[in-house]
């Protein structure tokens, strides 16, 4: 959005609107003082970085592209480590490398990392044993442990998460620039915990076969398929805490427009996105790619509503909707929002988050999701878009590079009495390595054949 569009529009203009799920803090100078020396410090991403973002969401908007945001529900300083770091860069890129096969099309590799460390909460409270304490938040705002000193809001945090999402993302871009990402070596990519047999078998055949078409496209052309054999990627978290969000965002004269520099591509939840909020306020003037998540509750007034604040100008990859509707809801819900949708005359990313809509209670009082049903709602999300005449440009999922037991199914078939052996979410349960990979493998075999069936 061109700053002359925004006259009314300043990073802190949210002040003036109803602000929810934002942490109370007890020291409002100390407060002050940290978000001012965020202001100083420099940015985590960049401009023209954000911008072709964009222009790759454009081209998933006009079905030439797949977008794949994946990672943790919460990240935690403790695991601003590298292996961790490297373990997620190489599930996402085992995803992608299996999409790009069975879709046929450019993968838009976007983590949910290097920043997703704020998280929003059913209630402001928590009681235990006669106690009531403020929720933990995420690494941003609190600390976990159940006692006043860990639960009250510090400020510091806000730095010590700047700090932890510049030391990911630059490992990160360390690791792309020095040719882990390079699809002409995904053997950088170790398959060694992957256990599942023809899991991992398949796997290797989709290396194989893509690494034959790239020797093959190189040995008759005479040049090496630079698009092709290097991968970019992009962080994304939700811009949940808004004066973090607003620290690091900036006026950039060259694009003569405000850019939220903390990430590339933010997004709202279904909690903060009330048509007259802080948060819908604050989005609505930054120029990065944004997102919204959307669910069964919201009507179509809302919708509409939301589309017209956050992309007035229906610019291409703008705005993403990631519907969250679960299994139960989405044959209803997602009909009637894609007509809303089409009402407003505007184009807008779809993209499928198979996980919240989902969540259950395991017969041990976990939280946890069934792997069917998440595939479940991504096969029908496929389907219900193709029948109304729209397309599903990409999929959002929680997931991790380790060998947790969060969620039940999948390949190896857990069940709710391996939950306990690996359940280490302190938030939301996720997708572990294989569980992952093999999701990827069955949106590519039924996408072709979807395919195939409608050449019949």
């Amino acid at each position: 959005m061109r700053a002359t569009e925004t006259t009314a529009w300043h990073p802190a203009s949210w002040q003036t609107k109803s602000a929810l799920q934002q942490p109370v803090y007890a020291d409002p100078t100390a407060l002050e003082q940290v978000v001012a020396e965020l202001s100083r410090l420099p940015p985590i991403v960049v401009s023209w970085e954000i911008e072709a973002l964009r222009e790759r969401l454009a081209a998933a908007q006009r079905g030439q592209a797949f977008l794949l945001q994946g990672g943790d529900c919460a990240e935690t300083f403790a695991e601003c480590e590298s292996d961790l770091i490297a373990k997620k860069l190489k599930i996402l890129l085992q995803m992608s490398l299996v999409l790009l096969h069975g879709l046929k099309k450019p993968v838009i590799r976007v983590g949910r990392m290097a920043g997703q460390y704020a998280k929003p909460r059913s209630a402001d409270t928590e009681t235990r044993d006669g106690i009531t304490l403020p929720s933990f938040r995420g690494d941003l705002v609190n600390r976990p442990a159940f006692t006043p000193q860990a639960r009250a809001a510090d400020p510091q945090l806000l730095l010590r998460g700047y700090e932890r999402a510049a030391l990911t993302l630059n490992f990160v871009r360390a690791l792309v620039d020095g040719g882990f990402t390079d699809l002409h070596h995904p053997e950088y990519w170790d398959l060694g915990f992957i256990k599942h047999a023809p899991l991992k078998s398949a796997y290797e055949r989709i290396v194989q076969s893509i690494g034959d078409a790239l020797d093959f496209f190189e040995g008759i052309s005479g040049r090496a398929v630079h698009e092709a054999t290097q991968v970019d990627f992009y962080a994304s978290h939700e811009g949940l805490h808004l004066l973090y969000e607003q620290a690091q965002t900036r006026f950039i004269p060259r694009q003569n427009r405000w850019y939220n520099l903390s990430t590339h591509m933010p997004w709202v939840g279904m909690r903060t996105a009330k048509l007259d909020g802080a948060h819908v306020e604050y989005f609505r003037g930054i120029a990065n790619p944004i997102a919204v998540k959307i669910g069964p509750a919201m009507d179509d007034a809302w919708l509409q509503g939301l589309i017209g604040a956050l992309n007035p100008q229906d610019q291409p990859g703008r705005l993403t909707l990631i519907h969250r509707f679960g299994v139960k809801d989405i044959e209803t819900a997602l009909p009637r929002m894609i007509d809303a949708v089409r009402r407003t005359g505007q184009s807008v990313l779809w993209v499928c988050d198979p996980m919240h809509g989902n969540t259950e209670t395991s017969t041990g009082g976990l939280k946890t999701r069934r792997f069917e049903n998440i595939l479940k709602e991504v096969d029908l999300s496929f389907r219900i878009h193709a029948a109304h005449g729209s397309h599903l440009g990409g999929v959002h999922i929680e997931l991790t590079g380790d060998d947790v037991t969060e969620c039940t199914g999948g390949a190896r078939g857990l069940t709710d009495a391996d939950l306990q052996r690996a359940y280490r979410s302190t938030v939301d349960p996720r997708l572990n390595h294989e569980q992952a990979l093999e999701l990827a493998m069955l949106i590519a075999e039924r996408s072709q054949s979807r395919v195939h069936v409608g050449q019949g």
